[in-house]
């Protein structure tokens, strides 16, 4: 519930407010939920409090034994955020294989176990390409292999670059990874296997344009018969 002074607030202060609360709660959960490999969280405000649907790869994990790890959490929130009946539900990611950021975590965790940034960002690409995504892209920045810092890159497939399906259709995901060299970075973009692409569109036979014609003639005149009965009915 809103305390007295936010009901006092204008009405785009309170917006501000709002958005301002749901990220800070999103980047937290993003920074406790790490390495129970955390996805993306949705927070929805009801009649009867705050619900938060977590979307993660380990879902026992964050559940934890008879829901200890959950209600924790809960209270967490509750107490940090100033949050009425939180209601925390646990959703497991449908397509782990190709999340960008699941993978870019699993780059991550590989470099932070000592193998090499090369085999990790391939092995990375070649498990995409099993799942078979339309296109992928690794970039790898940081120290590399001299003390000066550069990137480089690995990919697949096609990347749209800019224009609208580059903002919708394209995962992208950044994780930092700190090593004794110093920090790197593991960005990664995917367009999934179910995308449709702006771009991308069939032409049809003139077989099944005919096809297409001749089906709404007949809907019209199996229509007219029925309309010409109501008529004579009243």
């Amino acid at each position: 519930m809103a305390s007295a002074q936010q009901r006092r607030l204008p009405m785009y202060k309170r917006i501000i407010d709002e958005n301002k609360r749901k990220w800070m709660i999103k980047e937290y959960l993003n920074i406790a939920l790490t390495r129970n490999r955390y996805v993306d969280s949705i927070i929805q405000r009801t009649t009867l409090g705050t619900r938060v649907i977590v979307i993660a790869e380990r879902k026992n994990r964050i559940i934890g034994r008879k829901g200890q790890q959950v209600k924790a959490l809960a209270d967490i929130l509750k107490s940090k955020f100033n949050l009425d009946n939180v209601v925390i539900d646990v959703i497991q990611e449908p397509h782990p294989e190709y999340n960008a950021r699941l993978v870019a975590l699993r780059i991550a965790d590989a470099m932070a176990k000592g193998i090499r940034f090369r085999r990790a960002a391939i092995i990375a690409l070649r498990q995409l390409q099993e799942a078979n995504v339309q296109g992928a892209e690794i970039i790898i920045s940081g120290k590399l292999t001299t003390e000066r810092s550069r990137f480089e890159k690995y990919s697949m497939g096609i990347m749209v670059k800019s224009g609208q399906d580059s903002l919708e259709k394209v995962q992208e995901a950044v994780i930092p990874v700190l090593l004794k060299p110093g920090i790197y970075s593991v960005r990664v973009k995917v367009i999934p296997p179910e995308v449709k692409l702006s771009d991308r569109f069939t032409i049809k036979s003139p077989e099944e344009v005919q096809a297409k014609q001749v089906e709404a003639e007949v809907k019209q005149e199996s229509e007219k018969p029925e309309e010409g009965s109501n008529s004579q009915q009243q």
